[in-house]
């Protein structure tokens, strides 16, 4: 891992950008005086930062910095959380990657023709996606978590739904997930998410266009989480109330504290 730039930020929170190889990714880090997070995490030597690591949708890191940042810097300045996001295989300044550009391609051909999306798609558009990405965030997080000032427990929050139900599963460092539904989900992504015991809390857009609502809430009902939450609200697909944020800030304060 190696830092390429570093910024304190107006709120005091400390952004860096970094590469991971050849994977963009950016840290956010708390500091001193920053967060109104308890009086012990702002002594002189305060305890590792809990880490949430935010994903994105294959939209690039650029485009979707304004999201990331701002969701980031409150975590950062109300409750003391470390962030950090990588750029997804194939997309923003990461080399193309030809399968992924093709499932996208007949993923939009389907959707303009009003045409349902098949199960085949959505495995192309998904699948080889979460196999590829999985591996390289627990690699990430290895690196991450020998940083100073950071570490753990962990948190995973937003991004294709089913790269954090696979990362859920699999990397016993993540305590607790806030997923965003919304994305295709392959068939079988659902028995993976029957083997998901972590609490979670679930954002659903009701009007989300473009995706089954039933679905969504079927994957819900498939988690094995004993403490599972779902929030609803009324909205197309970029219309999560701003009013989310805090809520889902205490969810992982009382998972990672």
């Amino acid at each position: 891992m190696r830092f390429t730039s570093e910024q304190r930020l107006d709120d005091g929170v400390l952004e860096r950008e970094f590469t991971f190889g050849d994977i963009p990714g950016i840290l956010w880090t708390p500091t001193s005086g920053s967060s109104s997070a308890p009086a012990s995490s702002l002594a002189s030597t305060p305890a590792p930062a809990p880490l949430i690591l935010i994903g994105l949708p294959p939209l690039g890191l650029r485009r979707m910095y304004p999201r990331l940042a701002g969701r980031a810097r409150y975590y950062a300045a109300e409750f003391g959380f470390a962030s950090a996001t990588i750029e997804l295989p194939g997309s923003g300044d990461r080399p193309r990657w030809a399968a992924a550009e093709e499932a996208r391609a007949d993923l939009r051909r389907v959707m303009q023709a009003g045409e349902p999306v098949s199960g085949e798609i959505i495995d192309a558009l998904v699948l080889p996606l979460v196999e590829r990405a999985v591996p390289e965030w627990r690699a990430a997080l290895d690196a991450l978590l020998t940083l100073p000032g950071l570490g753990g427990p962990v948190g995973y929050e937003g991004g294709v739904i089913s790269l954090g139900i696979r990362l859920a599963l699999v990397e016993p460092r993540i305590k607790a997930a806030g997923l965003f539904a919304g994305s295709f989900v392959p068939a079988s992504m659902f028995e993976e998410a029957r083997r998901v015991t972590i609490p979670l809390q679930v954002l659903l857009q009701w009007d989300d266009e473009g995706n089954d609502r039933q679905a969504a809430l079927d994957l819900f009902d498939a988690f094995g989480s004993a403490e599972k939450t779902l929030h609803a609200n009324m909205g197309g697909h970029t219309g999560v109330p701003q009013f989310e944020l805090e809520p889902g800030a205490r969810f992982f304060a009382r998972h990672l504290r």
